[in-house]
């Protein structure tokens, strides 16, 4: 059996004396969908924060493709592949999806950002970024600014912000997160598309969604992974029943 692109072991990350992650482990293995779960408060955003490099763990380890990433910046991270996105949308509002879309490839590139006009006149850059809009759905948007985007928008475009790094595993923080119907169905469509082609790592609430989308699902509470399997599995656990689901 081939190791895990992702292995979280025994993380713990202490606030005061509140253990928000409490020796949580999880596998990410490569190529598929992976979603995290569980009630508010139960560390999610924590763990992320500290799988892409926000956080520092107290204890534990972060191995990613081989390499150990416990101490490693978050910037480093996502040279090697390690790409997050947010719950709060993060675009450059008044430039173009395009030129957000460059920037992106630039920094995936190693480039600096002082080289703005040099980035403009490369031909090769917009065009990866034409092709990038064109995979999340945003090819008929391409030369507006990003702020005259919808709510939905944004979040295609923070997916394809993140693809245009050309990630090995992806971290997604609630996509679907301020969504109506048409907007999350859109939403499911675009994250399905990218199956196969890299690795999702998503904290999602809406589980019809992650119901839908996920290879393996892990449930967190109280800052532990108390619960991982198929989706069929995670529906007839009792515990998560009992901690989450509840009975429907």
């Amino acid at each position: 059996m081939s190791a895990p692109l992702l292995h979280v072991d025994n993380l713990v990350k202490r606030f005061g004396g509140l253990a928000a992650t409490d020796h949580a482990t999880l596998q990410v293995k490569c190529g598929e969908i992976h979603a995290l779960i569980g009630p508010n408060g139960a560390g999610k955003t924590t763990l992320i924060h500290q799988i892409s490099g926000a956080l520092a763990p107290d204890e534990g380890r972060i191995v990613f493709d081989g390499a150990d990433l416990t101490h490693t910046a978050m910037h480093q991270r996502a040279r090697s592949g390690l790409v997050r996105s947010y719950q709060i949308t993060s675009v450059f509002t008044r430039l173009t999806v395009q030129d957000n879309l460059a920037l992106a490839i630039q920094a995936g590139e190693g480039s600096s950002f002082k080289f703005w006009r040099a980035a403009r006149s490369e031909h090769e850059r917009y065009a990866r970024a034409a092709e990038v809009a064109e995979r999340v759905g945003l090819q008929a948007q391409l030369m507006q600014p990003a702020g005259a985007l919808s709510h939905g928008e944004q979040r295609q475009l923070e997916v394809g912000l993140a693809l245009a790094t050309s990630p090995k595993l992806m971290l997604l923080d609630e996509p679907m997160a301020g969504m109506g119907p048409d907007e999350s169905e859109r939403m499911v469509q675009l994250l399905q598309s990218l199956r196969g082609d890299t690795t999702l790592l998503l904290v999602e609430h809406d589980m019809d969604a992650v119901f839908r989308l996920a290879d393996t699902i892990s449930v967190l509470v109280s800052g532990q992974v108390i619960a991982c399997g198929t989706a069929e599995h995670i529906k007839n656990d009792a515990a998560v029943k009992r901690a989450y689901l509840g009975d429907e």
